[in-house]
C-alpha cells in the first residue's frame, strides 16, 4: 500500500496575489537575506497585509541550513506564535521552514527521529505555505527536508508526509531574475529528481507520467532559460513548473544513488546540491545499465531518440545528460568542479561511509558494494565512463 500526497498548487502569472484573500492571524516568513534585499519578502508581506495577516521575517537561513539556524528559527516561531509558516526562497529556505515548523509543533522530538512511518500530529499550531524563488529543488511540494549537522559533518534527511506544505505558490516572477549559474544548478537538480523518481525501485503508475514530463521539459526549456532573448521568460516559467512537477513525482516515489553520492560530496567539498547530484547522475545511469537493471528506455524516447532495449538506452541517456550539462556549462567531473586530488583521496573513505548510510540507497536499483562505490566516486572524480 502506498499514498500519493500533494500540496494544493497555485501557479501561473500573478499567483502570489492569491495570498491577498487568505485567512489567518500571524505568519512567520522563513527566508534569507537575498530575498529581503530583492524585496521578495516585502512582496509576500504586502500580500499578507492585504488579507489582514500580520507577519514577521526570519531571514538568517544560509545555503545548506544547519541545525543551529533551524533551532533559532523554531525559537522565533515559539515567541511569535504564528498560525502560518511561509517558506520563501530556494530549497534551503523551504527545508529550513519545514524543519523549524516541525520543531515549533513538536519540540519534544529530535529531527533525526522524523520518519515516514510515524504520525506526529503536525498542524496543531500552524500550517505551511511554500513559495519557491528558484526552479529546481521541488522542496515546495516534497515530503523531505535536508539539514546539515556541522559537528558530525553529515546531512540529516527528514522524511514525513506531514511536512508536505499545505499550499505551494509557483509564481514565475520570483525565478525570472535568477543568474545563469543558479539557473543551471537548480535546473539540473530538477532533472535529477525526475530521472531518479522515474528509475528508482519505488516508481509507480502515479509518478511515472509526472517524472517523464518533468524530464522532457528540462531538456527542452533549461537551455532556453539560460540564454537572453524573447523566449527566456517563457522558458523560465516552464522550468518553474517542471521543478514542481519533478518534486511532486519524486516525493511520491523516491530518489536514488546520484543523491546518495551527491549528499556527501556536497557536504565535504561545499558544492551546490543540484550541481553535484547532476554531476553524479550519468555515472549512476551507466552503473545501473551495466548491472542490467536500468529503466531509461522511455526517457530516451521522450527525447525523440531510439534505442533497442535498456542496455542501449541507458548509455544513450547518460550521454544526453552529459551533453545537456556541457551545454549549460556545468562540470562533468569532480576535477572540473574544482576538487583537488589530495583532498579527494584524503576524504574518499569517509565519503563512502556516509554514502552507504544514505537513505537514498534503499531505492537504488543496483546497490553498490563498498568496492563498487569507491570506483564510482573515482570515476566521477576523473570523468571516466562507468564500465563495470
Amino acid at each position: 500500500m502506498w499514498f500519493f500526497s500533494s500540496s494544493e498548487i497555485i501557479f501561473g502569472e500573478d499567483a502570489l496575489s492569491w495570498l491577498s484573500g487568505f485567512k489567518g492571524k500571524r505568519a512567520m516568513i522563513v527566508t534569507d537575506q537575498n530575498m529581503v534585499k530583492m524585496c521578495y519578502a516585502s512582496r509576500v508581506q504586502d500580500s499578507l497585509a492585504q488579507a489582514g495577516i500580520e507577519s514577521r521575517i526570519f531571514a538568517d537561513v544560509e545555503p545548506d541550513p544547519c541545525l543551529d539556524t533551524v533551532q533559532r528559527c523554531a525559537d522565533a516561531m515559539t515567541e511569535y506564535e504564528p498560525d502560518w509558516i511561509v517558506g520563501l526562497g530556494g530549497g534551503s529556505c523551504m527545508d529550513a521552514a519545514k524543519a523549524a515548523w516541525f520543531m515549533y509543533e513538536r519540540p519534544d522530538v529530535e529531527l533525526e527521529a522524523i520518519n515516514p512511518m510515524q504520525e506526529f500530529g503536525l498542524r496543531a499550531k500552524a500550517h505551511l505555505i511554500n513559495i519557491p524563488t528558484t526552479a529546481g529543488s521541488g522542496a515546495e511540494v516534497t515530503a523531505a527536508a535536508v539539514i546539515k549537522d556541522t559537528q558530525a559533518m553529515r546531512k540529516l534527511e527528514m522524511a514525513s508526509r506531514e511536512i508536505i506544505a499545505d499550499y505551494a505558490i509557483i509564481d514565475p516572477s520570483f525565478s525570472a531574475q535568477m543568474p545563469p549559474m543558479l539557473t543551471a544548478d537548480t535546473g539540473i537538480d530538477a532533472l535529477t529528481h525526475a530521472v531518479e523518481g522515474y528509475s528508482c525501485t519505488w516508481a509507480n503508475d502515479f509518478t511515472d507520467g509526472l517524472c517523464l514530463q518533468a524530464a522532457r521539459m528540462v531538456f527542452k526549456y533549461l537551455p532556453q532559460a539560460m540564454e537572453p532573448g524573447p523566449e527566456q521568460l517563457a522558458a523560465r516559467e516552464k522550468m518553474a513548473n517542471a521543478a514542481t512537477i519533478a518534486g511532486l513525482g519524486m516525493t511520491n516515489s523516491h530518489i536514488a544513488l546520484a543523491h546518495a553520492m551527491g549528499h556527501c560530496l556536497g557536504t565535504i567539498f561545499h558544492l551546490p546540491h543540484g550541481r553535484v547530484t547532476g554531476l553524479c547522475l550519468p555515472y549512476t545511469i551507466e552503473f545501473n545499465t551495466r548491472g542490467e537493471v536500468g529503466r531509461y528506455l522511455d526517457l530516451v524516447n521522450i527525447l525523440g531518440m531510439c534505442a533497442e532495449g535498456e542496455a542501449e538506452a541507458g548509455m544513450i541517456f547518460a550521454t544526453a545528460v552529459r551533453e545537456l550539462m556541457r551545454r549549460i556549462h556545468l562540470p562533468l567531473s569532480l576535477v572540473e568542479a574544482g576538487v583537488s586530488e589530495v583532498e579527494f583521496r584524503t576524504q574518499l573513505e569517509g565519503i563512502c561511509e556516509r554514502a552507504m548510510m544514505d537513505t537514498s540507497l534503499v531505492t537504488t536499483r543496483r546497490i553498490p558494494t563498498w568496492d563498487e562505490l569507491i570506483k564510482l566516486f573515482e570515476y566521477a572524480y576523473e570523468g571516466r565512463r562507468v564500465d563495470f
